[in-house]
């Protein structure tokens, strides 16, 4: 198989390639841009840690012209705040059923799945990456997730897994050198 240099190290051509096409990212939360982790309080106060690294990945990516957007089972304001004040437009939370929310994306954006760019982690997120041009596993994925995907991210969730990413898709079109945000 044939490989590409990347900043990160090689990955597989097929993904660079598919890499090119993307025209949207769409992420899992709780285990890509977190480590997967939920802190309960003694009150139910919920707290989640993500990177700033991610944050500058994401608005690189919409500054460059790509869209993204999230999906996830769980919902919470957390997530709401952090990636509305990432410029995230679309937000699907509490989503039993993944497929049916990126096919309302792919509809929405007028978008074919060979433009479309998935990362998850687990098992409930083999269903978009499977349909999708590019299905991207983090590092530390469930081990049927990575070995049905078409890139496994060399940083785990939650430490910068989504800023690869967005690396890798602006490198692929010549844009990472142009990359423009802020580490929020």
């Amino acid at each position: 198989m044939s490989q590409v240099d990347t900043i990160y190290g090689p990955i597989p051509e097929s993904a660079w390639i598919k890499a090119r096409k993307i025209k949207l990212l769409i992420c899992d939360v709780d285990g890509v841009f977190s480590d997967g982790r939920i802190y309960l309080g003694n009150n139910g106060e919920e707290l989640k840690a993500f990177h700033t690294k991610d944050g500058f990945g994401i608005k690189s990516l919409i500054n460059a012209g790509i869209d993204v957007a999230i999906i996830t089972g769980r919902k919470s304001l957390i997530v709401e705040n952090r990636m509305t004040n990432l410029g995230i437009k679309h937000i699907y939370q509490g989503q039993d059923n993944k497929f049916l929310a990126y096919q309302e994306i792919m509809d929405t954006l007028s978008l074919q799945p060979q433009q479309v760019a998935y990362v998850g982690d687990d098992v409930v997120d083999k269903i978009v990456m499977n349909d999708c041009g590019l299905g991207i596993a983090v590092n530390d994925a469930h081990p049927l997730v990575i070995k049905d995907c078409d890139y496994q991210t060399f940083t785990p969730g939650g430490f910068g897994a989504v800023r690869e990413i967005s690396d890798l898709l602006l490198a692929s079109i010549d844009k990472l050198m142009d990359a423009k945000g802020m580490s929020v």
